[in-house]
């Protein structure tokens, strides 16, 4: 009876290593099939969704962009007596004009260089330029890597600001998805452009 019983027990040690054998090996072809399928349908579910909440966030991104622009060319303005011409562009506010070995408008040439030091004015009766008036050495890009649009005079706007604008999401310039200053899209909450301006 003992060896029958050492047997038994042999029988059931063995049973035990196979079966937790079997639990070692892994999954098998048809769970792991299951798992991806469960997986690729949790993203066509959840994946669109994300994705509009990312252009969402960088339409939100631009529409900051141009309003940190509007105010550093409210400050460039109060120094210099007026925008940055259309050739000088959003540039003037991170460096001189002039400064980069362009031709340079009257305010920076040398005359207005040595008008402006004795008294710190430029020719055009404001102030020497101050900048930079934005928080980086270089112009930031907009979110899908096209570089901001700039005009002044403006075109666009009722009033006399200038105009600054992203091609949007399609990089393509006039089409519905662009991102203006001068109809109100340009800075959440900017009331004189979003009442004085229209999107011609």
């Amino acid at each position: 009876m003992h060896k029958f019983q050492l047997r038994n027990a042999e029988r059931r040690n063995r049973s035990q290593n196979l079966t937790s054998a079997a639990g070692r090996r892994g999954f098998t072809l048809t769970e792991l099939l299951i798992v991806m399928a469960i997986l690729v349908l949790l993203v066509s579910l959840i994946g669109p969704p994300l994705l509009g909440s990312k252009q969402k966030a960088d339409i939100n991104s631009v529409k900051t962009q141009i309003g940190m622009f509007q105010s550093a060319l409210e400050r460039y303005a109060v120094d210099m007596n007026k925008f940055p011409s259309t050739e000088e562009g959003l540039a003037a506010l991170v460096m001189k004009p002039g400064a980069d070995g362009t031709e340079s408008s009257s305010l920076d040439s040398e005359s207005s260089d040595d008008a402006s030091a004795d008294d710190g004015t430029s020719e055009s009766g404001g102030s020497s330029w101050d900048g930079p008036y934005l928080k980086t050495d270089k112009l930031p890009s907009d979110p899908w890597g096209k570089a901001y649009s700039y005009e002044y005079p403006p075109t666009h706007n009722k009033i006399n600001l200038p105009d600054i604008w992203s091609f949007g999401p399609d990089g393509q310039e006039n089409t519905e998805d662009d991102i203006v200053s001068w109809s109100g899209k340009g800075e959440e909450g900017s009331e004189r452009s979003a009442s004085e301006g229209t999107n011609e």
